[in-house]
């Protein structure tokens, strides 16, 4: 019953209401006001009424089939307290055109997210049968005024471009640091990111200047782990990392390994050999990973010149000599004459004495 009463109540949050006044011509533009009254005095209680009005109740069957768990719902009745805290402070959720709205300015994701990341294709459907439950959170675009740029929500973004649809997003000015504490949280409450990911988005962060609180902030961690993160992200080059995935079964000392492996050039143009094969990349990302580490693992096999036969008068072979860098290995056979292995031993010593001699004057 808690269950019912707190999906209710997020359907009744964001179903969509009668159409909003018209905006501002400036806001018309590229926004639209959809389904949040003003005030946070609106928002409905559990019971499922506003201000004493009845809301209609939506058919719980496709919530049903969807088999949400109670910590899901639980969460996101978390966020829909976070989301009536942000109405009460005044923002408002609008409708956006996916194609105003720009990625962060620092990725966070290696997934390929249809191979990589199964949790994608079900967010599409869950979005496509009961709506998008929870909105993303964006700021204007620093560069382009006319444009958004995504804080946290990148998945739910490019599950709304896949089904052709406007997204529900809340309109935050935000600092780069702002932005950047946004993102972590969201990606440590939600989705962690792989070890990868994290030490990627470390690197990307550090160059561009970010103090190393903010990074450590973001991502949860303490300053001894966030030098170790971007320790890592420096000894894989990113083009091999990004090819690879997020790799959720790697972690810190098989990253480490692979670094080490791409050290010099020979690594690196055995690993982008392997990078153009056709069943590298038709591979999962933890998959891609092994089969990356295992080629440049894999010692070079040495190519041995064949054996040299020894022949005696009759055609015969006496004696093979095999070479392998600077060994050389003479190997008598049985038809060779025993008295000239006597004699050979007896002058193997005077002879190589005799060449070093001579090879002095």
């Amino acid at each position: 019953m808690i269950g019912k009463n707190r999906k209710s109540e997020l359907r009744a949050l964001f179903s969509d209401p009668a159409p909003a006044q018209k905006s501002s011509p400036a806001e018309a533009s590229h926004e639209k006001i959809t389904t949040m009254p003003p005030h946070a005095d609106s928002i409905p209680d559990a019971s499922g009424d506003v201000h004493g009005h009845s809301v209609p109740r939506t058919a719980s069957g496709a919530i049903k089939a969807m088999g949400l768990t109670l910590s899901s719902i639980t969460r996101e009745a978390d966020e829909a307290r976070a989301l009536r805290q942000a109405l009460d402070e005044g923002e408002r959720v609008v409708a956006l055109d996916t194609g105003v709205i720009d990625a962060s300015f620092v990725s966070d994701r290696l997934s390929d997210q249809e191979k990589d990341d199964p949790d994608f294709l079900a967010l599409v459907e869950s979005i496509r049968e009961s709506g998008q439950q929870v909105p993303i959170l964006v700021r204007r675009n620093p560069s382009n005024q006319e444009r958004f740029q995504v804080a946290y929500g990148h998945r739910r973004l490019n599950a709304a471009k896949r089904l052709g649809i406007s997204v529900k997003a809340l309109v935050r000015p935000l600092s780069d640091d702002q932005l950047v504490l946004a993102q972590g949280k969201e990606n440590a409450e939600r989705r962690n990111l792989t070890f990868i990911e994290r030490a990627l988005f470390a690197k990307a962060l550090a160059e561009r200047g970010f103090d190393r609180k903010v990074i450590g902030d973001a991502l949860s961690v303490q300053k001894s782990e966030l030098s170790r993160l971007i320790q890592v992200a420096e000894s894989v080059p990113e083009r091999f990392a990004r090819a690879i995935g997020p790799a959720p079964k790697a972690g810190r000392e098989r990253w480490m390994a692979l670094g080490q492996l791409l050290t010099n050039e020979h690594g690196q143009s055995r690993a982008a050999e392997v990078l153009r094969d056709e069943e590298f990349r038709a591979r999962h990302s933890d998959e891609r990973f092994q089969k990356l580490y295992d080629a440049l693992s894999r010692k070079p096999s040495v190519e041995r010149p064949e054996p040299q036969d020894v022949r005696g008068p009759d055609g015969r072979t006496v004696a093979r000599v095999s070479r392998q860098g600077r060994r050389v290995k003479v190997e008598f056979l049985a038809e060779a004459d025993s008295g000239f292995l006597r004699q050979f031993e007896e002058r193997l010593a005077a002879d190589y004495a005799a060449f070093l001699a001579q090879s002095k004057h």
